[in-house]
């Protein structure tokens, strides 16, 4: 049964970041120079505050003299706790999916993503419903679209993801508990574009619907 995302997806958000296979590679030879020296082995995260969240229809503020930027993302529901979960039964954690807007200014550092650029208020929207797991054939094969003003600006699948919900959900709950209501936002493809007050900003998912924001000056 379908459930709103204000009712069951009230955890802590968890953002995934470089978690598409054409973004981590774009960035590989920024890399393996200093500071980094080296590309991440370990999954890259970053916390939404509950500042940021925001529903579908409700405005998002572009911060004045700054670039802000939409990230179409999946949303997976934790359903019940997960602690040191084995990937074969990962799934068994999860209550669903829901469409998620990642807005950020631009970043400069993956390592560490800061604070101001990812947690100003209204930077997190959630689209109205939890899609049950039942209901997705295969969540690794989501066609998942940017719209700006009506145009893609931005498309990508799931199936780019470098790590797989199970994996993801079984190498976060090694070392920390994922509680039933948290959401993992599983990271926003390669390609982020700019948006101006006056633009819609709609996010799609194949089989989980659409969100839709617009974008007014702070």
């Amino acid at each position: 049964m379908r459930r709103a995302a204000s009712e069951i997806a009230t955890g802590t958000l968890f953002g995934i970041a470089l978690n598409y296979q054409g973004l981590l590679e774009s960035r590989l030879q920024e890399f393996n120079e200093p500071p980094y020296q080296k590309p991440p082995q370990k999954p890259v995260l970053f916390i939404k505050t509950p500042n940021t969240r925001s529903t579908d229809g409700q405005a998002v503020s572009a911060p004045a003299g700054e670039r802000l930027q939409p990230g179409p993302a999946l949303g997976v529901v934790i359903g019940k706790t997960a602690s040191r979960v084995d990937e074969k039964n990962a799934f068994a954690h999860v209550a669903g999916y829901v469409v998620v807007n990642e807005f950020s200014l631009p970043e400069d550092s993956y390592y560490r993503p800061a604070v101001k650029a990812k947690c100003r208020d209204g930077f997190c929207a959630f689209g109205n419903d939890v899609i049950p797991t039942g209901e997705i054939a295969d969540v690794h094969a989501l066609v998942i679209k940017l719209l700006v003003n009506g145009e893609v600006r931005q498309e990508n699948t799931t199936a780019n993801f470098v790590r797989s919900i199970p994996r993801l959900i079984s190498e976060l709950s090694e070392f920390m508990t994922l509680h039933e209501g948290d959401v993992l936002i599983t990271g926003t493809p390669e390609g982020r574009v700019d948006v101006l007050p006056g633009d819609e900003v709609v996010v799609e998912i194949s089989g989980l619907g659409r969100l839709t924001n617009h974008i007014v000056a702070e």
